[in-house]
């Protein structure tokens, strides 16, 4: 909640106490309480910025101010029933709690500040490969587009205004009718668009001796690029540069620069494009005519090498960011269908020295060849997930490839099992719609801020020590968190660091 909302509700209670308590009313306070309300009700209108959220506490001070001017003593007349006092007093009370409760359930929420000692810049572009057909259209003359946002280790400027969290808030809101399975109100919208974030769009670029390791984040099934941006500033507050990619067709919804809007595909149409790359299928599937024997996510994994290639372009010409990408030390992140993409890319594309995946099944040919590059894997525990609702099949098939991914793994392995998270808990999801997301179920019992530090933590110390060759204390002993369950492999299989769950 922010200062001013939470004025103007300290505000309306005090004025509600002096009107229903009769030694209050009699000192004659609620006057100058409900005229004080009504000047906090403009400011933070004019400072914060109207909200929906905020009408019942809008509707509130002005019924209050109404209530004085009825309430004040007449030179004649009869006095006020006291049933209907009663009554007005009852709707007042529960005027108040909905006032209360709206912007409490649904706050304006904000974005933890980093703990590296960076300030953020973030640009986004629009990239065509001119070279690749977009198999998700029908037209073959239609070139493969990307919408792709750059955060950056930037020159610190407090005052500098903040970069909104989304610019366009259709695929936030498209993903979370996703989520729930509901019709989102598009008044919803410009709720998301007023969050602003820590980074500031087009600032400075930071200098560094040979510039700042890269990594990509790729984006979960019907989500979006910002997905995890706690994640994201706070390896950017360390020094690295993350590149975030919107797919089209798989993220919730692409706004390109000409207009046009690209709505991903549902679950149950592209799920089964994904499944030949998850193991042997009777029927390969088609696309528009096109047959995709090895399915989609080899097509989603050159989304990912270009992208990279266009990144490689950045540190030659960007009038920001020439000179400051380090391209020799370059990692990838993905998190759910992300995490089915981002193996592929790291086993495809030598470049991709780490490999950090949360929460996805692997792909059959990256568990087969493992990976001669150092990966990370990230999960639940599968009571937690039994608990969230996930099937059998669902459980052995996320559980069981990412085990066999980390026993195989050449590079070196670390396994973090997280028990308590539920899939959203390593999203931003617990952020933007914590209490309802809580109510449904659809949140673990962990707590909020523990399960980020904990997903933070271990993804800097995992890219620090094999992007940057720094010392990563966290991988070499037990987990300091009592959720976590940790293991360690060395290059070539040789065990590592285990410790107890």
């Amino acid at each position: 909640m922010r200062p001013i909302e939470a004025l103007l509700l300290l505000a309306n209670l005090l004025t509600f106490v002096a009107l229903v308590v009769p030694w209050l009313r009699a000192l004659g306070l609620a006057g100058y309480l409900a005229g004080a309300a009504a000047l906090v009700a403009a400011a933070q209108v004019l400072l914060e910025g109207y909200r929906w959220q905020m009408v019942p506490a809008y509707a509130l001070t002005a019924a209050l101010l109404l209530a004085w001017g009825l309430a004040r003593p007449a030179p004649s007349g009869p006095p006020v029933p006291r049933a209907v006092a009663y009554a007005a007093a009852a709707l007042g009370a529960l005027a108040l709690v909905l006032a209360v409760a709206l912007p409490a359930i649904l706050p304006v929420f904000v974005f933890p500040r980093p703990s590296g000692p960076h300030a953020i810049g973030t640009l986004t572009y629009h990239w065509v490969d001119e070279g690749r057909e977009d198999v998700f259209t029908a037209d073959p003359d239609d070139r493969r587009e990307l919408v792709v946002q750059v955060w950056y280790p930037a020159v610190d400027d407090p005052s500098a205004p903040r970069a909104p969290y989304m610019q366009d808030a259709g695929a936030l809101t498209t993903w979370i009718a996703w989520l729930l399975h509901v019709r989102v109100p598009g008044f919803l919208s410009g709720e998301f668009t007023s969050v602003t974030t820590n980074a500031v769009a087009g600032a400075p670029a930071a200098r560094a001796g040979g510039g700042f390791p890269v990594v990509v984040f790729v984006e979960g099934l019907s989500a979006f690029r910002q997905m995890n941006t706690y994640q994201v500033e706070e390896l950017v507050s360390h020094g690295y540069v993350v590149v975030g990619i919107d797919q089209p067709h798989v993220a919730a919804s692409v706004a390109l620069p000409d207009g046009r809007r690209v709505v991903g595909l549902p679950k149950d149409e592209i799920w089964p494009l994904v499944a030949p790359s998850l193991g042997p299928v009777e029927d390969p599937p088609t696309l528009h005519g096109r047959a995709l024997a090895g399915g989609i996510v080899p097509y989603l994994a050159q989304d990912v090498e270009f992208a990279l290639d266009r990144v490689a372009a950045l540190d030659v010409s960007d009038p920001l960011l020439a000179g400051r990408l380090d391209l020799g030390h370059v990692g990838v992140i993905g998190i759910s269908m992300g995490g089915v993409v981002a193996p592929e890319a790291c086993r495809l594309d030598p470049r991709f020295r780490a490999c950090l995946l949360m929460e996805a099944p692997v792909p059959a040919d990256v568990v087969a060849d493992g990976l001669d590059r150092p990966a990370l894997l990230l999960i639940s525990d599968a009571e937690s997930m039994r608990r969230a609702g996930w099937s059998p099949e669902d459980i052995a098939q996320h559980q069981g490839t990412m085990r066999a991914l980390f026993e195989g793994v050449r590079g070196g392995g670390y396994w973090v099992q997280v028990r308590g998270t539920y899939h959203l808990n390593l999203t931003d999801a617990p952020l933007l719609l914590g209490v309802p997301l809580r109510a449904l179920g659809l949140l673990g019992p962990i707590d909020v801020g523990e399960a980020h530090d904990i997903v933070k933590a271990y993804t800097v110390a995992f890219f620090d020590r094999h992007l940057k060759g720094l010392p990563a204390p966290l991988l070499d002993r037990p987990s300091p968190y009592p959720e976590v369950a940790f293991e360690s492999r060395g290059p070539r299989g040789v065990d590592g660091t285990v410790s107890l769950p």
